[in-house]
C-alpha cells in the first residue's frame, strides 16, 4: 500500500481527475472492437442486424452511431478515433477491425475469430498495452465462416488457431503501447 503522503503518479492523476482539475480519462480504450452487425446500426426492414450489416460491409460503409477499430483509442464521446490499420501483403483488405462471425454464421452464435490480448492499463489509461497476432499468410475469412456454418451446436467452434495460419510461428506480433 502506498503512503498517502507520497502518492504514486497514477494516484495523483486519479486525484486530479476526481477534483476535475485535469481530465485524465478524456482519452482511453473506449473505441468499440466491433460495431458492425449491432442493433444500433440496423436499418433493415425486418430487424436483422446480422444480415443487414455483416463484417464484409464494414470496410465500405459509414457507421451512424459509432466506430470500431483494432486496438484503438478515442475520446469519451467517440468523436475522434485512432486505431491500427495493418496489411500483411497477402490479405485482400486492410486489417482495420476484428473479424468475427455473425449470430447465424457461428455454430454457437456471434464470435470474434482473432488472437489479441489486453496486457496492461492504468485506471486513467495514461498507460495501456495490447498485443495483436496477425498471420503472415492470408487471413482465412471465408474458411472460418464456412467451417463454423457447417458445424452444429454440439460441435466445437472452429477457431483461428485451427486454420493453421500460425503454423511455424509465421505471424506478426503487433504491440500497441
Amino acid at each position: 500500500m502506498q503512503d498517502c503522503a507520497n502518492p504514486t503518479a497514477e494516484e495523483g492523476r486519479l486525484q486530479e481527475e476526481a477534483e476535475r482539475t485535469k481530465n485524465w480519462k478524456r482519452w482511453g480504450p473506449y473505441l468499440s472492437e466491433r460495431q458492425w452487425g449491432t442493433v444500433r446500426e440496423d436499418y433493415s426492414a425486418g430487424g436483422s442486424a446480422w444480415e443487414y450489416f455483416p463484417h464484409d460491409h464494414a470496410r465500405s460503409r459509414a457507421y451512424r452511431w459509432g466506430e470500431d477499430g483494432l486496438l484503438g483509442i478515442c475520446d469519451r464521446q467517440c468523436r475522434l478515433c485512432f486505431a491500427l490499420a495493418l496489411w500483411n501483403g497477402q490479405d485482400p483488405i486492410l486489417k482495420e477491425r476484428l473479424f468475427g462471425l455473425t449470430g447465424p454464421e457461428g455454430n454457437h452464435g456471434e464470435d470474434v475469430k482473432e488472437c489479441y490480448y489486453y496486457l496492461d492499463s492504468t485506471p486513467t489509461h495514461s498507460y495501456m498495452k495490447a498485443l495483436y497476432k496477425y498471420p503472415q499468410a492470408e487471413f482465412p475469412y471465408d474458411r472460418l465462416v464456412e467451417e463454423n456454418h457447417r458445424r452444429g451446436r454440439l460441435d466445437p467452434e472452429f477457431e483461428l488457431l485451427d486454420t493453421g495460419v500460425f503454423a511455424a510461428n509465421r505471424y506478426f506480433d503487433i504491440a500497441a503501447e
